[in-house]
């Protein structure tokens, strides 16, 4: 089977697992980096501000693809493919050496345009080099490659910034980017195509918007991509705020100890400070679905659509809901498997499904509209991963809380780490203490009532939706 497809496949997929890798290489310890304290190397900014990073500018990377897809069209895919890659690479590079708020996220909205324009080429190379009988299987082989360089770029970046630093994480990205335009540039082959008739550039990005809303005119659609919209906004908090949860409160000291004591080989990779390090239980996710979506699958073709979702839903809510009810890393493990579980039974079933309600003829029209709903996710993130984690769950607010109804005044301008070293001693209580204090007094984890919300009315919806749209048939 696998000779089925051609060179210009493999190539794609190559690309798209460097691309990832270097992605989330990346984003997967960012809103560590971004709240990390100074004087570790980390920018120190508030969660806020790290919530507005990671989700305004991953809102902008996901609505745009559409729009950018019609300008790869028009290059080609070769010049688009070199294009994306140069900007991402520029992008990341710059990110290592910017230190303010304002330039942080411009840079960074920069390389998501740049990952925006990478996105429909990519799908669009693998959907012009398989047919009816090789899709299933090569977009099988696509999503694994998405997850093999999810898997490989955390697991790079977490020994590379205990040997190097937080800075090289980003360098990692614009060396792995380079590699991609050397790629794009000597092996990719742009197909020959028959000449269209040209119409002017924005009058074609104006008529691929407005298929996009001549879609959403569809009300079972419309509907559908709403209700998907809590599925991404749960599914987006174990990027977005469980690696700050971790490392703020999940005592994984015993573990590290057992891993240095019996795998020493391993300790210096995965653990650091006498704690295992938070983006390895998060990596946790894209290694059950490099070894398991294939067994999900199976089950999941022996559901509807809609059946397969919902559950996938309930069974990926009740795996964060767990990595945030209790500051026990098993609890954190067993959780984020079965979050993985759920996430493969759900998230690549959304565009089966708005395949199934698609009239005929409009089938690019109605998956031009699949991203909406994880552009909106991501913007809505921001709420929980920022606003509510601030208020609710940040350890450093919470201890300022405490100061200050003691009455205990703090000087200005002390990093992080000073800030919690002077606390402890003004407490008389070691950081653990302090850690196991603030958790007992302003109990962190009720953030987990809100991602539970979230998810369960999203599988409510969903089953409501079932209900009527099968009604109505």
């Amino acid at each position: 089977m696998l000779k089925k497809f051609n060179a210009t496949f493999w190539v794609a997929s190559f690309l798209q697992l460097m691309e990832r890798w270097a992605f989330y290489g990346i984003f997967t310890v960012l809103g560590l980096y971004l709240v990390a304290s100074t004087d570790e190397g980390g920018l120190g900014f508030n969660h806020e501000q790290k919530a507005a990073i990671m989700a305004y500018v991953s809102a902008v990377l996901y609505f745009i693809p559409p729009i950018l897809g019609v300008v790869a069209d028009r290059i080609g895919y070769k010049l688009s493919l070199v294009i994306s890659f140069i900007i991402m690479g520029v992008g990341y590079f710059m990110l290592s050496e910017a230190t303010t708020y304002a330039a942080f996220f411009s840079i960074f909205l920069l390389a998501a345009i740049g990952g925006g324009f990478f996105k429909p080429v990519v799908n669009g190379i693998v959907a012009r080099n398989t047919d009816e009988s090789t899709s299933t299987i090569g977009f099988g082989i696509f999503y694994m490659m998405v997850n093999v360089g999810g898997f490989l770029g955390p697991a790079m970046s977490s020994p590379l910034r205990t040997a190097y630093g937080w800075r090289i994480i980003f360098i990692q990205g614009a060396v792995v980017m380079a590699i991609n335009v050397l790629v794009a540039l000597f092996l990719y082959k742009e197909p020959t195509t028959a000449k269209k008739d040209s119409k002017p550039l924005l009058t074609e990005i104006k008529e691929s918007v407005m298929h996009i809303v001549e879609a959403l005119k569809d009300k079972r659609l419309t509907i559908l991509l709403l209700l998907m919209v809590g599925f991404w906004t749960m599914f987006n908090q174990l990027f977005y705020t469980l690696p700050n949860f971790i490392e703020d409160w999940v005592d994984s000291s015993a573990m590290s100890a057992w891993i240095n004591e019996n795998l020493p080989f391993l300790g210096t990779i995965l653990t650091e400070k006498g704690q295992v390090k938070a983006e390895w239980f998060i990596n946790i996710d894209s290694f059950m679905i490099i070894f398991f979506q294939v067994v999900v699958s199976y089950f999941v073709t022996k559901m509807t659509h809609v059946s397969a979702m919902i559950k996938g839903t309930i069974i990926a809510t009740l795996g964060v809901t767990l990595t945030f009810v209790f500051n026990n890393p098993w609890f954190t493990i067993i959780g984020t498997v079965i979050f993985s579980l759920g996430e493969m039974a759900s998230s690549p079933t959304l565009s089966a499904f708005v395949a199934q309600i698609t009239p005929k003829g409009k089938e690019a029209l109605y998956q031009g509209t699949v991203f909406l709903p994880v552009a909106a996710g991501n913007y809505l993130t921001y709420f929980i991963s920022g606003y509510l984690y601030t208020r609710w769950s940040d350890k450093y607010t919470l201890l300022g809380n405490e100061l200050a109804k003691r009455s205990i005044e703090m000087p200005k301008n002390l990093t992080k780490n000073q800030y919690f070293d002077l606390a402890s001693e003004k407490l008389g209580m070691t950081k653990a203490q302090i850690t196991e204090y603030l958790w007992q007094t302003y109990n962190p984890s009720k953030l987990w009532y809100v991602i539970c919300a979230v998810g369960v009315f999203a599988a409510l919806s969903l089953y409501v939706y079932d209900r009527v749209m099968k009604k109505k048939n």
